[in-house]
């Protein structure tokens, strides 16, 4: 997949080539934004045209100060392989600064989408463009005069609500990660490196992988999951406590994510690894002393152990 960097307004001497364009920002690439990128592939490959998708670094709210949006679901290296994994021939990512959130939307048809040759234009029901939004999905057909085709994708619904970044986020902050796999299609996770910490793990028999983030990721809410540990391509079944360790951190305040990893040994400080949230096992808590932390520490191992023997659906 080819990746191009675009700044408003375009360089005069931009080349693209005939495609069918999957438009949105596509936080999660959850099976909502993957239907609406689907279908852009297909057309494409119709017409003999190249599929692309046109999306935006940072996040519009985050730019326009809407709380809630320095923290993604898939910081952009994360939404870029999705779409490669896809099958995307082209991401063009649009810088979203203020000078460009002020574009009125028959400007933006005019000066973005057309000079990327857009044979046709796939965006999802609720889609928005323009200062302040201004511009939707119904903007875009009654602006084509024929200049390009157009599909609206309906709402895709799962387990009886629908599929939207804003839910998924929701769920994240309940811990509900088991649902927040559903509307992905895939589980939750993060990238990061592997540091020093303070190594109280293994003085109780329990140690840790500190796993410091590499990307604005949304944490959600603190507490002990089940997840999988993935390093030198190598996969493990863990528990995660996601928080302040209260029982020893009292006054910190920023999140650590320590992974006690199932069968494993070795040093692996500086790695780059993944971990994928499985499911949640209960919340942080403060314990008394050392040895009920380690009492439950195991009864969460225990827990975990059991529930990935019989299988993670």
């Amino acid at each position: 997949m080819k990746t191009i960097y675009l700044t408003y307004p375009f360089p005069s001497d931009l080349q693209a080539n005939p495609c069918a364009i999957a438009l949105g920002y596509f936080d999660g690439v959850h099976i909502g934004h993957r239907r609406v990128i689907q279908k852009a592939i297909d057309t494409a490959k119709a017409n003999g045209w190249q599929s692309t998708v046109v999306t935006f670094d940072p996040h519009p709210r985050e730019v326009l100060g809407q709380s809630g949006y320095t923290r993604y679901l898939t910081p952009l290296a994360d939404k870029l392989e999705q779409f490669e994994k896809m099958g995307i021939d082209t991401t063009y990512v649009m810088k979203f600064d203020i000078s460009f959130a002020a574009i009125y939307p028959e400007d933006f048809i005019a000066e973005c989408l057309l000079p990327l040759e857009c044979r046709h234009i796939v965006v999802g029901f609720d889609y928005t463009f323009g200062y302040r939004g201004m511009g939707t999905a119904h903007t875009l057909q009654e602006m084509s005069k024929g200049r390009y085709g157009l599909d609206i994708v309906g709402p895709v619904n799962r387990l009886g609500e629908k599929v939207s970044s804003t839910i998924i986020r929701e769920y994240l902050h309940h811990g509900d990660v088991e649902q927040v796999r559903h509307l992905l299609g895939r589980s939750y996770k993060v990238r990061g490196t592997v540091v020093h910490g303070d190594k109280r793990g293994r003085t109780i028999g329990f140690p840790t992988a500190n796993v410091q983030v590499n990307q604005p990721y949304l944490i959600g809410k603190n507490g002990v999951y089940g997840v999988r540990f993935t390093v030198d391509e190598q996969s493990y079944y863990g528990v995660m406590n996601v928080g302040i360790k209260p029982t020893f951190e009292l006054e910190k305040k920023e999140k650590s994510l320590e992974v006690h990893i199932f069968e494993f040994s070795g040093e692996i400080y500086d790695k780059e690894v993944e971990v994928e949230f499985l499911f949640y096992i209960r919340e942080e808590q403060k314990f008394a002393g050392v040895d009920a932390l380690i009492a439950q520490i195991g009864r969460d191992v225990q827990k975990a152990k059991q529930k990935f023997a019989e299988g993670i659906s």
